[in-house]
C-alpha cells in the first residue's frame, strides 16, 4: 500500500483560522508558522475557540514581518512581529510560558472581535515550552499548541468516521471536512483507523515519532465555517471511537530531524508499529 501526504496546514494564531500550504519546513517544535501566536484574556489565560468559537472566523495572514488579521466586520489590521516589546506570563492548559506582547492596536482589534477583553502574544522563543515528559524526551519542545509539535490525520479515517455519521441519528447535512479536526499534516492511502498503531513515521525526508493518539474535544463540533455549534463528530464518536473516557481521532507527532521541509505528495513509510486495537493513550 502506497502512503502520500495529501495536505500541509498551518495554524498562525491558536484557536484561529488556518491555511493550507504546498509545502512547510519542520522546526523542533513544529511547523515553521504553526501556533507561534496566542490569543489570551488580560490575566494571560489562552482564549481559545473552545468557549469562543467566533475565534475560527479570524484570519490570520503570515507576513513577512508579522500577520495581517482579518474577520467579518472588521478592518484588515496589520501586526508586526513584537520583538523587543515585553514579555508576559501566558499560561496554555497548565504550562506558563513567556511570551512578547503585540502592539496595543492588535490588542483592541481582538477585543472587539471576540466581544471580549483580549491580548495577542507572540512566542518569540519556542525553546521555553517543553512537551509532557511522559510522552517526550528532555529536549522536546512544542509552540502554543495544545500539548504537541504536530498532528497528523487520515482521509481514510475521516471517510470512515463519515460513514458512521451517515448510518447514525445525526447522518442530516453534508460529510463533516478534515477542518474540523485541525491537522497539521494529512495522510491519504492508508487503511481507516491504520494510524492507531503507528510508532514511527518518515515523511519525505523528515522523520517523526508518534508519540500519543488525539483526543477530541467540544472544538470539533463548531463548522469553521460558520462558528455555529453541533453535535457531530463527538457524537458518532461516542459510541465508535471512546476509549476510557475520551474520543479520539489523529496522532501526535514529534520531529526527529529539524531544518527539513515536508510537501504536498510526499511518500510517507511507517517505520514502526505496536500491537493492540486501540490508539496510544
Amino acid at each position: 500500500m502506497t502512503l502520500t501526504l495529501a495536505a500541509v496546514a498551518r495554524y498562525p494564531v491558536k484557536s484561529c483560522r488556518g491555511h493550507y500550504v504546498g509545502s512547510a519546513v519542520v522546526e523542533p517544535w513544529g511547523l515553521a508558522g504553526d501556533r507561534r501566536w496566542l490569543v489570551t484574556d488580560p490575566d494571560g489565560l489562552a482564549v481559545t475557540a473552545r468557549t469562543t468559537p467566533r475565534m475560527l472566523l479570524i484570519e490570520p495572514v503570515p507576513l513577512p514581518d508579522g500577520l495581517l488579521l482579518r474577520a467579518p466586520g472588521l478592518p484588515d489590521l496589520r501586526v508586526r512581529t513584537p520583538y523587543g516589546n515585553p514579555l508576559a506570563d501566558v499560561q496554555v492548559w497548565a504550562d506558563r510560558v513567556k511570551a512578547t506582547l503585540a502592539d496595543e492596536d492588535a490588542h483592541g482589534w481582538l477585543t472587539t472581535a471576540v466581544g471580549a477583553p483580549a491580548r495577542l502574544a507572540y512566542l518569540d522563543d519556542p525553546r521555553r515550552r517543553p512537551v509532557a515528559p511522559e510522552y517526550a524526551d528532555a529536549e522536546d519542545r512544542v509552540s502554543f499548541a495544545d500539548g504537541f509539535p504536530m498532528l497528523m490525520t487520515s482521509n481514510a479515517s475521516l471517510a470512515a468516521l463519515n460513514e458512521l455519521i451517515a448510518a447514525g441519528p445525526n447522518a442530516a447535512g453534508a460529510p463533516l471536512a478534515m477542518t474540523r479536526f485541525r491537522p497539521n499534516l494529512v495522510v491519504d492511502g492508508a487503511a481507516p483507523w491504520a494510524e492507531d498503531g503507528w510508532t514511527a513515521l518518515r515523511i519525505g525526508e523528515a522523520p517523526f515519532r508518534v508519540v500519543k493518539a488525539c483526543s477530541r474535544c467540544v472544538m470539533t463540533t463548531v463548522d469553521p465555517e460558520t462558528a455555529t455549534k453541533g453535535r457531530e463528530p463527538l457524537a458518532t464518536m461516542a459510541r465508535h471511537r471512546r476509549f476510557g473516557s475520551k474520543t479520539w481521532f489523529g496522532v501526535n507527532l514529534i520531529p526527529e530531524r529539524a531544518g527539513v521541509t515536508v510537501r504536498v505528495g510526499d511518500p510517507v513509510e511507517v517505520l514502526g508499529t505496536r500491537d493492540g486495537s486501540e490508539p496510544l493513550r
